[in-house]
């Protein structure tokens, strides 16, 4: 529910190019603090992207693996809840986590003009981890 409520939004900032507040502003080599918050925001978007991409992938097959083990009669009792359902409630676990752990990590600079570029930079580095996770649980074998 979260990563649906939030995909038209993502989607609609991936589409539209970035153009710094600055012309002068070069990603490339930042050289000034708000340039490298900006850039640092940019990096996260990309990232955040990426993840959503790979969780459509992911969720998807992980509705197929749900529907396949329906398919079977185990009779197992087992009343645990399905692939899907799974992910969704770690995926929802991890967006706290890694908001409340970024938050922490950019308490570092509290109130600084660091702080978001420390928020950024911790939010891509969980987010590309998560990335790899989530694909990783795609391609596992079942």
């Amino acid at each position: 529910m979260i990563i649906q409520t939030l995909m038209p939004l993502l989607v609609l900032q991936a589409s539209a190019p970035a153009t710094p507040p600055n012309p002068e502003w070069n990603c490339d080599d930042p050289q000034y603090q708000q340039e490298m918050n900006w850039c640092a925001g940019q990096r996260f978007v990309e990232a955040d992207t990426a993840l959503n991409a790979q969780w459509a992938i992911t969720a998807d097959e992980m509705k197929a693996r749900d529907a396949s083990y329906a398919e079977f009669d185990f009779n197992t009792g087992d009343d645990r809840p399905g692939w899907f359902a799974s992910l969704l409630e770690a995926q929802r676990a991890w967006i706290k986590f890694r908001d409340a752990h970024c938050r922490v990590d950019g308490y570092t600079a509290r109130g600084g003009t660091l702080e978001p570029l420390l928020v950024s930079s911790c939010k891509t580095a969980l987010t590309l981890d998560r990335t790899e996770q989530l694909r990783a649980l795609a391609t596992a074998p079942f």
